[in-house]
């Protein structure tokens, strides 16, 4: 016999299992607040930009060839910006502990689409240390690519700077907390339903008639204790008016 599950009797468990739903709800966003506020660092960012164009000898305008050119040439750009032929520089100018590849993961490097400019950002626990170092990198390389590839025209749109309070990009506690909660309340409604299903005990007529497949003929109530006492007194004293009026 297929079984089916309607909408009312989900709802039940929900209902039933509310205090669970809540409290697991209610410690995964409480869980996640604490770790974000107060357990994991939080991290800066700190951006500057290049423009680069190819050296010229002569002073004719620029041709659509060369720009294309230059696009196609960001890409390298981008691969030099990272390499240790830059960072090595870097992290001996700025006397840093790191080495050269954790120094890499904290530098992402892109360019706006169809444009000559490059940006490049710097994530730390510090934000004037993030600033330092993306400034260093783009003077850095200002100065290096005219070895490496003859590029002279290297030009510093923007700097990096640190503002008066800075916001960590990350972590993001609110954010975390809504996943938390939202991953939470998942988790206890799955949970209710689980147990819900594990439970085979038999609570009703409905039950039985479900379990044997057979109509229920009777059932048996339960009395409560107070009003088994007081009903046994009303009992007693109607006998005893009985044999009073009798006699």
């Amino acid at each position: 016999m297929e079984e089916t599950i309607s909408l009312k009797e989900l709802f039940q468990t929900l209902r039933k299992r509310l205090s669970l739903i809540v409290l697991i709800t209610a410690l995964a966003t409480m869980t996640s607040g604490i770790v974000s506020y107060f357990f994991i660092t939080p991290i800066y960012q700190a951006s500057t930009q290049l423009l680069v164009n190819q050296s010229r000898e002569d002073q004719t305008p620029f041709q659509y060839s060369d720009i294309q050119t230059n696009l196609q040439l960001i890409n390298t750009y981008n691969v030099i910006i990272k390499s240790p032929a830059i960072l090595d520089i870097v992290r001996d100018e700025l006397n840093l502990e790191e080495s050269i590849e954790e120094v890499n993961q904290k530098i992402t490097v892109n360019s706006e689409k169809d444009s000559q400019v490059v940006n490049i950002s710097v994530q730390d626990p510090d934000p004037e240390r993030a600033a330092t170092i993306a400034n260093t990198i783009a003077t850095v390389f200002q100065v290096e690519i005219k070895n490496l590839m003859k590029v002279d025209n290297v030009n510093i749109l923007s700097k990096a700077e640190v503002k008066e309070n800075p916001s960590p990009i990350k972590p993001k506690p609110v954010i975390n907390m809504a996943i938390a909660f939202v991953v939470g309340l998942m988790t206890g409604v799955g949970i209710a339903f689980l147990l819900e299903y594990l439970d085979n005990t038999i609570k009703s007529e409905q039950d039985i008639e479900k379990i044997l497949e057979l109509p229920v003929l009777g059932a048996i109530s339960e009395i409560d204790e107070e009003f088994e006492a007081t009903g046994h007194t009303t009992i007693q004293k109607s006998r005893v008016r009985g044999e009073t009026y009798g006699t």
